[in-house]
């Protein structure tokens, strides 16, 4: 496609790249005990630039987009996957590639959450890139976690209006990540050189995380070209926030809690994420007003399908039960990839 139509609005961009200082204050109470069933989190990320289907989509509006390929895809698939657009993951495949994911669900992983961003066709949103130039990838690292990337291409037999197939990648990456880079403001940063190629093309990425099994799949559509051009977000000025932790209740052998998160910026957090640490050994049993799970140490909450938005001024209260000590409460709390002072 072309620079004008990738171009993505300075809005949408803005709200990804909302970074937000926090106040902390933890508060103990005593009261009575709430329980629910537990849950396993799964960390976030997919490549920003070049950007990928579900990313790239994102950017068009999940409710308004106007590239026909966002449009089928949200009409096959709705609009959840694109406010989960960071989740593109199998959760079993232990960085396995070609004999795990089966030819034609590379793009999603195998995930049938996101099997309309598998679908053949030539007009995905595609990012023009410089064939054989350096180029820096940033990756989205909302839920950090240690790990790998290998970054493959497709090569001379790969039809955009055909599945997509292992046979159309070149068999080894042209550029490894590992370990990964420290994440900086919500991304990891890795700059490699392009390949010599021309047209329309896939650089697929594989993120392999090397604390459990998780691994993320990701399609981004390129055009390779000379003299191309990059289409780069323009970041907003960082907004402001508080935070309140509170614990609400404590019996022998575990707790009741609070996170509420004030947005004191003047533009809104869409789709918003934020995590926390907890001490070793402790244990979330359920959790409320957001998706929220855990993740070894991390208490990990993701907007729910209802409340995307974190308006400016607006307030997100986040309710938790867990087993364990409740002292010390919710630590290094992080939205959206930016650790919260």
């Amino acid at each position: 496609m072309t620079e004008k139509e990738f171009k993505p609005r300075t809005k949408r961009l803005s709200w990804k790249l909302l970074v937000m200082p926090l106040t902390i204050v933890i508060v103990a109470l005593i009261s009575i005990a709430v329980v629910g069933p537990s849950h396993i989190a799964q960390a976030h990320g997919s490549l920003e630039s070049p950007a990928s289907r579900t990313y790239a989509c994102y950017l068009e509006d999940p409710q308004n987009p106007t590239m026909p390929a966002c449009q089928a895809a949200i009409a096959a698939g709705g609009t959840q996957p694109l406010y989960d657009w960071f989740g593109v993951l199998n959760s079993a495949a232990a960085g396995r590639t070609v004999g795990y994911i089966p030819d034609g669900k590379l793009c999603s992983g195998n995930n049938p959450k996101y099997a309309a961003y598998d679908a053949p066709r030539a007009d995905w949103p595609a990012t023009n890139l410089n064939s054989g130039s350096q180029f820096t990838f940033t990756y989205g690292a909302w839920v950090p976690h240690p790990g790998n990337f290998r970054f493959y291409v497709t090569n001379s037999t790969y039809d955009p209006t055909k599945p997509l197939t292992w046979a159309n990648l070149d068999s080894q990456p042209f550029l490894t990540v590992n370990p990964e880079p420290a994440p900086a403001n919500g991304v990891y940063t890795m700059t490699g050189q392009l390949p010599a190629l021309t047209g329309r093309q896939i650089i697929y990425v594989v993120w392999t995380r090397s604390d459990s099994n998780e691994t993320f799949y990701s399609c981004s559509d390129v055009v390779f070209g000379t003299g191309g051009v990059f289409p780069t977000p323009t970041p907003a000025p960082p907004p402001t926030c508080t935070a309140v932790a509170t614990i609400t209740n404590t019996w022998q052998g575990g707790y009741q809690a609070n996170v509420a998160v004030t947005n004191t910026g003047t533009l809104a957090v869409i789709p918003w994420v934020v995590s926390w640490t907890l001490p070793t050994g402790v244990t979330l049993v359920s959790g409320w007003n957001a998706t929220v799970t855990q993740d070894s140490n991390k208490i990990i909450a993701t907007a729910p399908s209802w409340q995307h938005s974190l308006p400016a001024g607006s307030t997100t209260s986040i309710g938790y039960v867990a087993t364990g000590t409740a002292v010390p409460g919710p630590t290094g709390i992080v939205l959206n990839g930016a650790t919260c002072t």
